[in-house]
């Protein structure tokens, strides 16, 4: 990836996370379509992939969103650029924040804008829910469905955690590799 190619990047993870609300889940959702969609560097597989990985390893899904996109864009460089693209525009809200943290705690407009973005936030994220069940309906791999749909009622109807959820998937997936080779 050329130094043009890395401004780009950079440009692109900056602006989605100075302009996502609503956490890493519709950041990377936001990701899919800057990389996959417009910018063709990724195939949509690849991101669902890179997603799941972004999931399912610690820390914060944005960072870790990045960090694969990054990675598989340009390598460590590529980690880099991406990563302070999406560290930034965070990091520099909050110290706003923090400075004027009085102000913005009684101001009934920010308190009730921030209460509009809420509904915003719930139709991105229903929207990411949507496209990623939809691929995985388009691929008719019964597995997967099942997978999906189980994975759905152990976390909505069980309250089974998240955590464990993810490792019994990650046993299909080894499972699943070990018995296709």
């Amino acid at each position: 990836m050329d130094k043009k190619s890395l401004l780009k990047l950079f440009i692109s993870t900056f602006y989605l996370s100075a302009f996502t609300f609503g956490g890493g889940y519709v950041i990377v959702t936001l990701m899919r379509k800057k990389f996959v969609d417009e910018y063709h560097w990724i195939d949509e597989d690849e991101m669902l992939d890179l997603v799941a990985i972004a999931q399912s390893a610690p820390g914060a899904i944005a960072v870790n969103g990045a960090i694969a996109v990054g990675y598989k864009l340009s390598g460590v460089i590529g980690v880099i650029v991406s990563v302070i693209g999406t560290i930034l525009p965070p990091f520099m809200i909050i110290t706003v924040v923090s400075l004027f943290y009085e102000a913005f705690r009684s101001n009934l407009y920010i308190s009730l804008m921030l209460e509009g973005m809420q509904a915003g936030v719930a139709a991105v994220i229903g929207s990411v829910v949507y496209e990623m069940a939809s691929g995985i309906v388009k691929e008719k791999n019964i597995l997967y469905i099942i997978i999906m749909i189980a994975s759905f009622i152990a976390a909505y109807f069980l309250n089974i955690n998240v955590i464990y959820i993810i490792i019994v998937c990650l046993l299909i997936g080894l499972i699943q590799g070990r018995v296709s080779k």
